[in-house]
């Protein structure tokens, strides 16, 4: 295992800016990337499921590796997701991105057909050794359909030398006490519960909304350091109510949407088939986001 402790704080789950035909937009892509450091974030998780993750081809996979490296330049922690169906898949593109200079590689277990613990722990035994870097195993059964238990983490400790923790995107909060226990790295992929994961030992949150309103998460971060959980409940709040705006629409509609919207950028609509959000859902988004002082100045 790597050492405990050295990833930790808000990491901003980044959206994959598209251009109006679909393709990787590279400009808007490092505008979105300097305003989330400017904000303050600790660090990107990159081509996850709020980046469009398995819409993306394995070379827009590590072009994206090496824009986020070259435009974050050491300022910011990267956790570079590298999951695929299939090992070799999976492996390319962790050893691509350890080339490009990540300083973590992340990855959802093998997913449609449905594999054994075993298959899973050799899976990942193959593409964390790709890349010979820190190494999170992605907890997302939503879209998976397999959820990753202590029991499995166990196995995976015993197999994964590079194995630093993981993203917990599952519904079974007491696990976030146990994966600590365990001496993982626990991130809480729900972004509206990052205090109370906090106050259970998690080491931060990657999640999606904090890219629409970074410095929410920062200052409960912030507040959690110094132990004012009077001000950290107050930003936890602020950030519940970011976290609702998904409600508006489609998951990655609403995030690219409010994005463009927050920094003046045009971050494109969700690759097919992801829909863009109707005139009226973009309305009511803006609305909020104006209610919520998140619009810039006019």
């Amino acid at each position: 295992m790597t050492n405990v402790g050295e990833f930790r704080g808000v990491y901003t789950a980044l959206i994959t800016p598209m251009t109006p035909d679909h393709e990787l937009n590279e400009e808007a892509f490092r505008a979105v990337v300097e305003f989330n450091i400017r904000l303050g974030i600790n660090g990107f998780w990159v081509a996850g499921g709020s980046g469009e993750s398995i819409l993306l081809e394995d070379e827009e996979n590590s072009r994206l590796a090496e824009i986020v490296t070259d435009q974050t330049d050491g300022r910011a922690k990267i956790i570079m997701h590298v999951g695929a169906p299939t090992t070799r898949r999976a492996a390319k593109m962790a050893e691509n991105a350890a080339k490009a200079g990540v300083d973590a590689i992340c990855c959802v277990p093998p997913f449609f057909y449905g594999q054994s613990d075993e298959a899973i722990a050799r899976h990942y035994q193959s593409v964390a050794g790709a890349a010979s870097l820190p190494f999170f195993a992605y907890n997302l059964p939503s879209s998976t359909g397999c959820e990753i238990t202590p029991k499995m983490m166990s196995l995976f400790q015993e197999r994964v030398p590079e194995m630093d923790g993981l993203k917990h995107s599952a519904f079974n909060f007491t696990y976030v006490r146990e994966f600590v226990n365990m001496g993982l790295s626990c991130f809480i992929g729900f972004s509206g519960l990052t205090l109370p994961a906090l106050s259970a030992g998690a080491v931060g949150t990657v999640d999606g909304a904090p890219g629409i309103a970074p410095e929410f998460w920062v200052e409960l971060w912030n507040a959690f350091q110094d132990g004012d959980m009077e001000r950290a409940r107050a930003a936890q709040d602020k950030g519940i109510e970011v976290c609702n705006l998904i409600r508006i629409g489609g998951f990655h509609g609403v995030l690219k949407s409010a994005v463009s919207h927050r920094l003046g950028v045009d971050c494109g609509s969700p690759r097919p088939p992801g829909m863009p959000l109707s005139v009226e859902q973009d309305a009511i988004l803006k609305r909020r986001l104006s209610e919520l002082n998140l619009l810039p100045d006019e």
